[in-house]
């Protein structure tokens, strides 16, 4: 990968070799970690680890917790695989190793600053309410659902209409007019009267349509639609992968509007 892009874009390369497990846990492979970090040899790196390990265990956590080996079959040539050693790395664990990592290295210095800043934040969003983690979910639903239209048409989609009602279709297994039917809510309401974790449902369904649009660069109004959908109903069948409630059968909310009034009132008392 070019040095380049890994200077200038370390949010979405970090993003891009992230994964999620059944549990819909992210974690990041170190064998895929160490190249971005300016490594390439895997000796050199896991020392890193081990040091990051290390600190790991003064500051009081299990590594286990955070670092969890594995073993991965690899490609080494004339058709023959080996096993190697590998590591699942939590967002904590990445933070670790950016840390004990070569100062000196660009790569490093960028990856510290990334996982720094998500980690801090993954920290505040666990300290806030209900209430605060639902209008910040709404909040970053609205900002992604513009930039996704605004992909869906350079990519070709004028109807956005039936775009939009594509990925709901794959997502709650339903059009739009169903689900508000089917949840007794006004037309136009169904993301101000969702709770966290359906807004946070829509919102990964929301994003990976985007990059997807964006990284296969999908051309036509029909293509894009399709893979809205198909982004939709892998979503779904994650939920449904790992025993969760499937977002129709949610209850609905307090509208998002009332609660900013609440909110408001409450800072005016303060």
């Amino acid at each position: 990968m070019p040095k380049e892009i890994i200077i200038n874009s370390p949010h979405k390369n970090f993003e891009s070799i992230k994964k999620i497990d059944k549990n819909s846990v992210e974690y990041w492979e170190a064998r895929e970690l160490m190249p971005l970090l300016g490594y390439d040899r895997w000796e050199n790196f896991e020392n890193v680890i081990k040091k990051a390990k290390g600190a790991c265990f003064g500051s009081g956590q299990k590594e286990a917790d955070h670092f969890r080996d594995i073993r991965k079959m690899v490609d080494i040539g004339s058709n023959t695989v080996r096993m190697v050693k590998n590591y699942e790395l939590d967002r904590f664990a990445c933070y670790l190793i950016a840390q004990n990592g070569d100062s000196k290295k660009q790569e490093i210095a960028m990856a510290q600053t990334y996982f720094a800043i998500q980690t801090r934040k993954q920290e505040i969003f666990e300290q806030l309410s209900d209430v605060d983690k639902r209008l910040m979910i709404r909040g970053e639903v609205s900002s992604h659902n513009k930039k996704l239209f605004s992909t869906a048409k350079k990519a070709g989609v004028s109807n956005f209409g039936s775009f939009n009602d594509a990925g709901y279709k794959g997502l709650y297994g339903m059009p739009l007019a169903e689900i508000e039917n089917k949840k007794k809510i006004k037309k136009g309401e169904l993301l101000d009267r969702a709770g966290s974790t359906e807004l946070a449902a829509n919102l990964f369904r929301i994003t990976q349509t985007d990059e997807k649009i964006k990284k296969d660069k999908i051309n036509g109004e029909y293509s894009a639609t399709q893979t809205h959908f198909m982004i939709g109903g892998k979503v779904r069948q994650t939920i449904k992968d790992i025993g969760g409630i499937l977002p129709e059968k949610l209850p609905v909310e307090k509208h998002i509007r009332e609660l900013k009034k609440e909110k408001k009132k409450l800072k005016n008392l303060s």
